[in-house]
């Protein structure tokens, strides 16, 4: 498939073709749903924790007697109907997270990589470079290749010029190819990647790892 090929300074491009798996009608797509939906489960940390009334800090005496008061029968002050009682049916610390195959992540990232293709979503620029270490020349050369919107910058290793004058730009999250996943490449306005990123890209989602 053809994507656009910008050179180091963004100040020009060509077309170029990669060797981007294909897809037709809705394959892969259930795989990236799932994916997705597993990424995002595995980031939950399921901590939270109410108390129940086994738990909840107060006296198990009975409040008041049980007959003549004209008030509903009450056995302890730590029920969820008091105040500082106990919580009702309240979440506990739970796993959330999925278990994906090897197969399947692999199959998602080929479908989200092709989508954004297709859509024209995807630039590569020879290489990620700065004469400085200044944030607005990072900037400026971002402007030349999106303009607009959020980016998902990538590379196949990152020189620390380069990272520490890019880590700033509220717009630009920055990665590396052989860590990005499904999500990732969806969750962005636009996908920016350097060619050595492209190569390791292509090489996870054509049969590497």
């Amino acid at each position: 498939m053809k994507i656009k090929v910008f050179n180091a300074d963004g100040s020009s491009a060509a077309e170029k073709e990669f060797p981007v798996p294909q897809f037709e009608g809705d394959k892969g797509l259930q795989a990236l749903k799932q994916v997705i939906l597993a990424v995002q489960a595995n980031k939950r940390l399921g901590t939270v924790s109410t108390k129940t009334r086994s738990t909840v800090h107060g006296t198990g005496k009975k409040p008041f007697r049980q007959k003549g008061t004209g008030s509903a029968r009450q056995g302890s002050k730590v029920g969820p109907q008091h105040y500082h009682g106990s919580v009702a049916h309240g979440p506990q610390p739970r796993d959330f997270s999925h278990s994906v195959n090897k197969k399947m992540r692999k199959l998602a990232l080929s479908r989200a990589l092709f989508d954004r293709v297709v859509d024209g979503e995807v630039a590569v620029i020879e290489k990620w470079e700065v004469s400085e270490l200044k944030t607005k020349l990072f900037n400026d050369l971002l402007g030349k290749v999106a303009p607009t919107g959020k980016l998902l910058v990538l590379d196949d290793s990152w020189a620390d010029n380069t990272l520490l004058a890019a880590r700033n730009i509220n717009r630009v999250e920055i990665n590396e190819a052989s860590d990005v996943n499904a999500l990732d490449l969806c969750n962005y306005d636009q996908v920016i990647v350097s060619e050595k990123g492209m190569e390791r890209l292509l090489a996870r989602v054509n049969g590497g790892n």
